[in-house]
């Protein structure tokens, strides 16, 4: 069913609902996925794909909303298994039509190019509609990340939600920078959760399996499902401060890049952390750690250009 505006409560309980919510620009719609229990309840709303090379989310959304009977649920689940249909099928980070990166630019406008407006249809018309708010992304074709759920370090909803997810890496940020789909949601006082996972424009099973499991953990908690979520196990790693890949270290010089670190270790301020080497493999940059903290993103796609992240670091924080 194709549709312009999107209210749940035009859709019968009781059922699953699929439909294409029109954006207004360039003939995009989204793909919406709507669950609906059979009795009133909270409304979770996800999201996968606003970045075009991150693949975990959307399967693990067609799995969920597969396998859910509305019958036993209370409330609704509202998917987006791709929020950015030209970067999708152009297997991109960013839109191929305008070069926007989507997940900068909330809550968008209806006239300013198409990312824009699929920010505005989101941000208005999906996100708005949330009681609670996951946004499923990865590190995509380009980067690896540790398997993660993030949140507001200053909303307690979102860490009780973190902590039953059941992702081996938690991160907690005391500061939510503009333009994202959770800054949104967080200035509409809705509690969030985002994930990471290692990417590489593939599906790992560990990953689609935490990824599945955490989004059913999170239904139970909001008792939309019936039951307790189950053990998340052990959270290996703890980490907290800023995510921002933009506001990484970034490449300077065009090149083959060679890092020399690995994921979640722990880094000494000044430390070597990789280079780059021209086509002769002679050195053209050296990237040292700007301070102190723990390796949470390194850039994987040997080939880069300047303005390209390459390493993000953060703190680790020990649980109390």
């Amino acid at each position: 069913m194709k549709t312009s505006s999107f209210h749940p409560g035009d859709y019968s309980r009781g059922h699953k609902h699929s439909l294409e919510l029109d954006v207004g620009h360039s003939g995009i719609q989204l793909p919406i996925l709507l669950v609906r229990g059979s009795h009133e309840g909270a409304a979770l709303v996800v999201t996968a794909g606003i970045h075009g090379d991150e693949y975990e989310g959307v399967r693990a959304i067609f799995d969920i909303v597969e396998t859910l009977d509305p019958a036993a649920m209370r409330g609704d689940l509202i998917a987006v298994p791709v929020s950015n249909p030209p970067a999708f099928w152009a297997g991109t980070r960013r839109s191929p039509l305008d070069g926007v990166n989507l997940a900068r630019i909330f809550p968008g406008a209806p006239d300013q190019g198409p990312s824009e407006a699929i920010a505005h249809t989101m941000a208005l018309q999906v996100i708005a509609q949330a009681d609670f708010y996951l946004d499923l992304h990865s590190a995509g074709v380009a980067f690896l990340m540790p398997t993660m759920v993030g949140y507001n370090a200053n909303d307690s909803r979102g860490r009780a939600a973190a902590e039953c997810f059941g992702a081996p890496v938690i991160w907690s940020h005391p500061t939510i920078a503009p333009g994202r789909t959770i800054s949104f949601a967080h200035g509409r006082g809705i509690p969030w959760l985002y994930t990471e996972a290692r990417g590489a424009g593939r599906i790992h099973p560990d990953d689609l399996d935490v990824f599945r499991n955490g989004v059913t953990n999170l239904m139970r908690h909001l008792r939309i499902l019936p039951g307790e979520p189950a053990s998340p196990g052990t959270i290996e790693t703890r980490l907290h401060g800023d995510g921002d890949i933009e506001a990484g270290l970034l490449c300077q010089r065009e090149g083959f890049f060679v890092p020399g670190v690995e994921l979640l270790q722990t880094v000494t301020e000044s430390q070597e952390l990789g280079r780059t080497v021209n086509l002769h493999g002679e050195t053209v940059e050296t990237y040292r750690a700007t301070s102190d903290g723990v390796i949470a993103l390194v850039r994987q796609f040997p080939v880069v250009k300047p303005g390209d992240p390459m390493f993000v670091i953060t703190q680790q924080q020990f649980h109390t």
